[in-house]
């Protein structure tokens, strides 16, 4: 049987704790082929991003263009999405593909502090690619940014997922592990309603590159024809696997294990 083929969109990361290195380790632990196409060289380590090359609407195109020309894509994740050309030729190609799966994890920020699309491109994002999402992840700190909503609970972390939908989304996964010091408690927002997601926040400086891993196991569990309810917790089993067997390499944030042993 031949596996699905799922595709990230995201930015580079030469350590490969984050990025489409990450995404495509991460399909490959789900049992998915993971290809690439890069919309930014970032240079960066476990210890912070320093810089970023923005590549260009045409160089994403051509690149985007040589996969779909090839496979046949199951699914696609977004992560970095750097300029508003760049999003505007991902929502031109996802539309003209009829993507049916298609992840968008709304990266607006490192784990080290560095921001990663300015508010304007932000905008953009939400206006072109949450309409076509079948589900958008955003961490606490990005919900609060897209919405003005401070998370302190469920309670705000609802009101911040309600207001996603409103602006165009048809799931919201809204990521809580940064909302209190004790749980990692998610929570979804579609048109059945609200599903709590919780498990035991593991106190670790491995953690570069969670949101990235997340997103894309959803997209290819969602490729397996996983529901979102069924996906998510295994999609967090997962994270809480690679995070406990992480390899402690790197003088900061350290990378994930993203083939944890008994997976």
């Amino acid at each position: 049987m031949k596996p699905p083929v799922i595709l990230t969109i995201a930015g580079f990361d030469p350590s490969a704790g984050a990025g489409t290195l990450a995404d495509v380790k991460t399909m490959s632990a789900f049992g998915g082929y993971g290809v690439a196409a890069i919309t930014s060289l970032t240079f960066q380590n476990t210890q912070g991003v320093f810089g970023a090359q923005h590549q260009s609407r045409q160089t994403l195109a051509a690149q985007l263009t040589a996969l779909f020309d090839d496979f046949d894509i199951a699914a696609v994740k977004t992560g970095m999405l750097p300029a508003p050309e760049i999003i505007a030729e991902v929502a031109h190609q996802i539309s003209a593909k009829k993507i049916l799966h298609f992840v968008v994890d709304p990266v607006v920020r490192s784990t080290s502090g560095y921001d990663l699309i300015d508010d304007p491109t932000l905008q953009v994002l939400i206006e072109q690619l949450f309409p076509l999402a079948s589900i958008i992840t955003p961490n606490a700190a990005e919900a609060e940014r897209i919405t003005g909503i401070k998370l302190t609970d469920t309670e705000t972390m609802q009101q911040a997922a309600e207001a996603l939908l409103k602006m165009g989304a048809k799931a919201v996964l809204v990521k809580g592990g940064d909302v209190d010091g004790v749980t990692a408690t998610d929570l979804l927002a579609d048109e059945s309603g609200t599903a709590i997601f919780s498990t035991t926040k593991i106190q670790s400086s491995s953690t570069h590159g969670t949101g990235c891993t997340l997103s894309s196991a959803l997209a290819c569990l969602l490729a397996l024809n996983y529901s979102l309810r069924d996906a998510i917790p295994l999609a967090k089993e997962y994270i809480s696997k690679a995070i406990r067997h992480a390899p402690g390499i790197g003088k900061g944030y350290g990378p994930l294990q993203h083939f944890p042993p008994e997976f």
